[in-house]
């Protein structure tokens, strides 16, 4: 679940171990990509932390954060 604080949207992912939060961070690079928007992110064991917010926008949230969070959310779909 997504939470806006700090002018940013930020939530975490947990999965089965390393390898599967490796693989979705991964596909989530290649979205990210294709996006053109580069998340702050970090990545513990099983657990991927995200903080969105749009830095050529003056570090808010924008359209292009809520298009992202909506896209990792349905990558994270597919490893549950």
């Amino acid at each position: 679940m997504w939470t806006e604080k700090d002018n940013s949207l930020q939530a975490s992912f947990k999965f089965k171990d390393f390898t599967q939060a490796f693989a979705f961070m991964t596909e989530v690079a290649f979205k990210a990509e294709k996006l053109n928007h580069h998340p702050d992110w970090s990545n513990v064991y099983n657990t991927v932390n995200f903080k969105l917010s749009t830095h050529d926008a003056g570090n808010t949230v924008t359209d292009k954060d809520q298009k992202l969070a909506k896209a990792i959310d349905g990558i994270a779909e597919r490893y549950k």
